[in-house]
């Protein structure tokens, strides 16, 4: 899910949505009106679940839309090579999550751990 809001509005470790990615928000640049021009904001974020680094210019009126990024925590039921099998503690339905590598030796069968959701898309949040 996502709702929409004015580019100008937003602020440094927010989330937005860029290329249908949901986003977190490292730095926010603005420059000055110009004579013939709107202020514009230079918006450096990173991806939320592929990591990867972005960088958009638009008019500070722009709009744009921000994810709903929800923590939750469920209990890992199995563990199979890198993926987990978790339920959600409060839905109680069963899904399979990613495991990353250097993350594995946090994660054990029984024990409940947290996960970001957001646009239909899960991760561990093991930070």
């Amino acid at each position: 899910m996502k709702e929409q809001t004015e580019v100008g509005k937003l602020k440094e470790g927010r989330y937005v949505v860029i290329e249908d990615e949901p986003c977190k928000i490292l730095g926010i640049s603005v420059s000055k009106p110009g004579k013939h021009g709107a202020a514009k904001a230079r918006i450096d974020v990173v991806g939320i679940f592929d990591g990867m680094k972005r960088s958009i210019v638009q008019p500070v009126s722009a709009k744009t839309y921000v994810p709903i990024v929800e923590r939750k925590s469920g209990q890992v039921i199995t563990i199979a090579g890198s993926t987990a099998t978790l339920m959600d503690m409060k839905e109680y339905t069963n899904f399979e999550i990613e495991i990353p590598t250097d993350k594995e030796e946090k994660v054990k069968v029984g024990e409940e751990i947290a996960y970001i959701e957001s646009m239909g898309k899960r991760k561990l949040d093991l930070d």
